[in-house]
């Protein structure tokens, strides 16, 4: 029975789908679908884009669970896409049989389409074991933006690095050409992290990219200018470095000892790509 219950848990899937359409001088979502326990909590219009909230009304992702979600902004269609609280990922120990949480997020932008993904961080419990896959679809003028900060447990339990295994994969195209891929595999219990040139101190880590093939090379330099104006963050140092890809892209990496000031330095970051890249003004994230 246990077994069963276990099989059975390992196929049950969560999928999102969402649309946007840029109609009458604004962008609508013209169309979404979900399962539980994922949903669309709330959408409505900030500045010249439109936001959208993602809920998860369970307690997170749990052996087994696998959420799928699906974006598409069609042409000049604008959207904001966050999450409504930190993504908990929940034990999958290897001793009791039980297979790892997994999602998958597809983006798929048409022509002058911007989506920016900011969603809130993740949370890996003691034995969680998680695979994430992102896949981006880009056409000619479409920007695509994204910050993930990653935790290393619940801290305050003594939970640091106890998870058992984070997967991560990025991979990005611009009309239907390969520009980027990344892929990250960290096992705390077989990698040392602390080791020098790894992550030493640090605990915490965070990514921001930028893809457009718009995307030019004095932005490119007042992007690197701006790392050098990122303020300090009390007590805990953030390390950050920015390097543009091969074709069309903007990433860095950062690392702390605590979440928060990973967050308002992927802000400072977002803010300024904003700025830069897409000549808007600031906006507030809605969960600060």
């Amino acid at each position: 029975m246990a077994a069963d219950l276990r099989e059975e848990r390992a196929v049950r899937n969560s999928v999102l789908r969402a649309s946007f359409h840029f109609t009458e001088g604004a962008t609508r979502l013209s169309d979404k679908y979900h399962t539980s326990p994922i949903k669309i909590a709330k959408s409505f219009p900030l500045q010249e884009q439109l936001a959208v909230i993602v809920m998860d009304s369970s307690p997170g992702l749990l052996a087994g669970d696998r959420y799928e979600m699906e974006w598409q902004a069609h042409d000049f269609s604008h959207a904001y896409i966050t999450t409504q609280s930190y993504m908990k990922v929940h034990p999958s120990p290897l001793d009791d049989g039980a297979v790892g949480s997994s999602i998958c997020q597809t983006f798929r932008l048409g022509p002058e389409a911007v989506i920016e993904h900011m969603p809130e961080p993740v949370m890996l419990f003691k034995d969680a074991r998680l695979r994430s896959e992102t896949n981006v679809y880009l056409e000619s003028g479409a920007v695509w933006m994204q910050a993930d900060i990653l935790c290393p447990g619940r801290t305050l339990r003594q939970e640091k690095f106890q998870y058992g295994e984070f997967r991560n994969s990025l991979s990005v195209y611009c009309k239907d050409e390969l520009i980027f891929a990344q892929r990250q595999r960290i096992v705390p219990s077989e990698h040392k992290l602390a080791a020098p040139g790894c992550w030493e101190e640090m605990t915490h880590m965070a990514t921001f990219c930028l893809f457009t093939d718009r995307l030019t090379a004095s932005q490119i330099a007042s992007m690197k200018e701006l790392i050098q104006e990122m303020p300090e963050y009390d007590s805990h140092p953030v390390v950050i470095g920015l390097s543009d890809t091969h074709r069309y892209g903007l990433v860095a990496a950062a690392a702390s000892t605590a979440a928060w000031p990973l967050q308002e330095a992927m802000r400072f970051l977002w803010q300024g790509a904003r700025k830069i890249v897409l000549s808007k003004e600031s906006i507030g994230l809605l969960n600060s």
